[in-house]
């Protein structure tokens, strides 16, 4: 397996410039990257920015998405406002009512799922759009359509019931993003095409394993991946998983839990 420290990755049409081989990025070097990962676009950079577990941002030209942010809006200092938040799911590591309070701004606009919205405070709903499984909206240029994310397994449906939860592809400036969400290994997810950049969980009994998100990984075949969402799972079993099914993916370990 070999580690790299490169922070500029070029995403062209016919794959990863000069990526032979799945990579992983290792903490250790992640976490002395403060400004992220940054990933070229039809006019310009698309840069990832880890914050803690499931919550990342995201600059695009012309907008910064945050996703799922928890913990306050101290975790988010030094990034830039957020012009767009996306929360999939209700579960409090995914969505904070007080957070989203605090982050948006007066020209914040936030897309969730129904369930989500519901349970907003009311201030901001006038700011939110709900979407849910297999519908879409577009903020500003970015196109985002919502993808199912549940349990199949059964005695773990209750966790993230079928039909409730969202995960979302992106479409910004000539790139396809995929969110996962928690979600285990789903048709839905498999069936997934043209994908620049990937996140997805892996840690029982909430989502699934490392040999399920490899294997559903190698099926629908990001150009980039990062594991997220897995406290307890092993992501650098998962990038080798990735590699002996015999993808070409780049997988990136930003600092979760750093």
């Amino acid at each position: 397996m070999t580690f790299t420290r490169r922070k500029t990755l070029q995403l062209g049409a016919t794959g990863l410039a000069a990526v032979g081989a799945t990579i992983i990025m290792p903490f250790s070097t992640r976490a002395q990257e403060s400004q992220g990962d940054s990933y070229d676009s039809e006019n310009g950079k698309i840069t990832i920015s880890p914050i803690a577990h499931a919550s990342f941002v995201m600059t695009v030209p012309n907008m910064v998405i945050y996703v799922d942010p928890v913990g306050g809006a101290a975790a988010f200092e030094g990034n830039p406002p957020a012009d767009l938040i996306l929360v999939t799911h209700e579960h409090g590591d995914h969505f904070e009512p007080d957070t989203l309070t605090a982050l948006a701004g007066e020209q914040t606009q936030l897309v969730t799922n129904p369930s989500v919205f519901d349970k907003l405070p009311e201030a901001l709903k006038s700011k939110a759009t709900s979407i849910g499984n297999g519908e879409s909206t577009t903020v500003g240029e970015i196109g985002i359509e919502a993808i199912p994310a549940y349990n199949t397994t059964p005695d773990r449906l209750q966790y993230h019931p079928k039909g409730r939860d969202n995960g979302y592809v992106l479409s910004a400036d000539g790139r396809r993003v995929y969110i996962a969400g928690d979600t285990e290994d789903i048709p839905e997810m498999r069936a997934l095409s043209d994908i620049d950049i990937a996140f997805v969980p892996m840690n029982l009994p909430y989502t699934m394993d490392s040999d399920q998100a490899a294997s559903a990984v190698a099926e629908f075949a990001p150009k980039v991946v990062y594991p997220y969402h897995y406290r307890g799972s092993d992501p650098e079993a998962f990038a080798a998983k990735v590699a002996e099914a015999g993808a070409e993916i780049q997988v990136v370990q930003g600092p979760w839990y750093s």
